[in-house]
């Protein structure tokens, strides 16, 4: 069913490029992150693919790699392009920075776990509020400039479902200095194509990006690195036992946060907000300095 609504919205609603850009001359935006090599090999391979176009039945190459010959393949096209780069470069890029999926949400929520994912909004909906790492203010809406290879994920439905997926091949700026995401993706409706969408574009949920930029809230119940990562700092300043680290947002994990807020005195919320994460990378930074256990092994400094 979720894999019918995904064709049925890409078929309904064809995406193009918004107002007269079609006529108007582009320049291009210089990454602001380095662009990795695998990156680079990624984008070659996706480029080359242009142009292909589903057979009868709706069935492709891309569906065929993946085990489902007339899937809609908007997310197969991206994981078969990062096969070849694998494959090319002689690494492993499926699961370590890109998602291997074919359903509605997973490549989105994979990211999420991954700690690489940014809303456009600056919002990500039962999280909660982003910013860029290091900062103490909340991200702004629409402020993030992807960058090459990063997965721009839409929405088209009151559900917030994940209902398409492209990939970023470079941001330009219109003359009016409107900046438009280029991207490849497929099943549009029916080829590999290269289309421009407006950074502003409502249908535009997030982005999965290649780099870590950005940290969010976070509270019981939510996985991945981020917690992870938390987690060690609360174990660093003695608040969890280091055998407690295990990337989930526990109780144990709720009730170190609460008291590390009491020790700053916060609201004792137990939820990881930006106050909270930005004093404790600060506190857990300082503690640990000042214990040299933590840095100082058979002679060695680390």
């Amino acid at each position: 069913m979720r894999r019918f609504l995904i064709a049925l919205v890409c078929l309904l609603i064809p995406l193009t490029v918004t107002g007269n850009a079609e006529a108007d001359v582009f320049t291009d935006i210089p990454p602001a992150h380095p662009v990795p090599e695998s990156v680079r090999a990624l984008i070659e391979i996706a480029v080359g693919e242009l142009g292909y176009t589903e057979e009868r039945g709706g069935v492709t190459k891309y569906g065929i790699w993946y085990g489902d010959p007339a899937s809609e393949w908007c997310a197969e096209f991206l994981c078969w392009s990062v096969a070849q780069a694998e494959e090319s470069l002689g690494i492993t890029l499926l699961n370590e920075i890109f998602p291997l999926y074919g359903a509605t949400n997973i490549g989105r929520n994979w990211f999420l776990t991954q700690g690489r994912y940014i809303a456009r909004t600056g919002f990500v909906t039962g999280w909660g509020s982003q910013w860029y790492i290091g900062e103490d203010r909340q991200m702004e809406r629409g402020s993030y400039i992807p960058q090459p290879g990063d997965w721009v994920f839409f929405s088209y439905t009151p559900s917030g479902d994940t209902t398409h997926v492209a990939m970023v091949e470079k941001v330009v700026a219109a003359s009016d200095g409107t900046h438009y995401a280029q991207v490849i993706e497929g099943n549009n409706p029916d080829k590999v194509q290269r289309v421009r969408y407006r950074l502003d574009d409502w249908r535009i949920q997030g982005y999965g990006t290649v780099h870590d930029l950005a940290d969010i809230v976070l509270r019981g119940g939510k996985e991945g690195s981020k917690v992870r990562a938390l987690q060690v700092q609360l174990a660093d300043i003695g608040l969890i036992a280091y055998q407690d680290v295990n990337g989930t947002y526990d109780h144990r994990t709720q009730e170190a946060v609460r008291a590390f807020q009491a020790r700053m005195d916060f609201p004792q919320t137990g939820i990881a907000n930006q106050q909270t994460q930005l004093k404790l990378n600060a506190y857990a930074h300082q503690w640990v300095m000042e214990h040299t256990e933590f840095w100082t092994v058979d002679g060695a400094v680390h």
